[in-house]
């Protein structure tokens, strides 16, 4: 749990304000996971700061929570075609991924519990960056990546404007540098 609010700190997610008379403070939980070895013995305990996301109302707390997602045949098509052209792949995995989608909306939590924050009581989180189970924070995580790979030199496929196609240009990119 130390681990995880030192994460959220590190990552600048939010700055603790005076809790606001007019706007929904969202509770949160503890979800706790074992992380597994290849023989099943738990190498690893993990702990994840979650928001009740279930209690956000649609055009008040938020407005948009779509995001593009990869389908299962677009992905096995990819892989494929990287085994074909003799492609290396590379799995990238983000730790902490949504703690670096920024927000737009004014979202407020209630401070984790059991942990002291802040010296009033009566201060709320509100929240800079977005934390799992926010309705929202799919969307932003995409829309940082998605600036990150345009700033890089990649454009969108024109057809599909989803994760896979940005893999494509990737893709595509890497064998023209070979």
């Amino acid at each position: 749990m130390n681990e995880e609010l030192d994460q959220i700190k590190k990552n600048n997610t939010w700055e603790l304000v005076p809790r606001p008379k007019d706007k929904n403070i969202m509770r949160t939980k503890w979800v706790f996971k074992n992380k597994l070895n290849e023989e099943g013995k738990v190498i690893r305990n993990k702990a994840k700061l979650v928001c009740k996301g279930y209690t956000k109302v649609e055009c008040i707390d938020f407005d948009k929570t779509f995001a593009p997602i990869a389908r299962l045949d677009a992905i096995r098509m990819f892989l494929a075609f990287a085994y074909f052209k003799k492609i290396k792949v590379h799995q990238l995995n983000v730790k902490s991924t949504f703690l670096n989608g920024d927000l737009e909306e004014e979202v407020y939590i209630k401070k984790p519990e059991g942990f002291l924050l802040g010296d009033d009581e009566n201060q709320v989180c509100r929240l800079k960056k977005a934390l799992y189970g926010l309705k929202q924070a799919p969307r932003v995580w995409y829309s940082k990546l998605d600036k990150r790979l345009q700033q890089q030199g990649f454009k969108k496929g024109s057809t599909n404007n989803n994760l896979i196609s940005n893999l494509k240009v990737i893709i595509f990119y890497e064998l023209l540098c070979m």
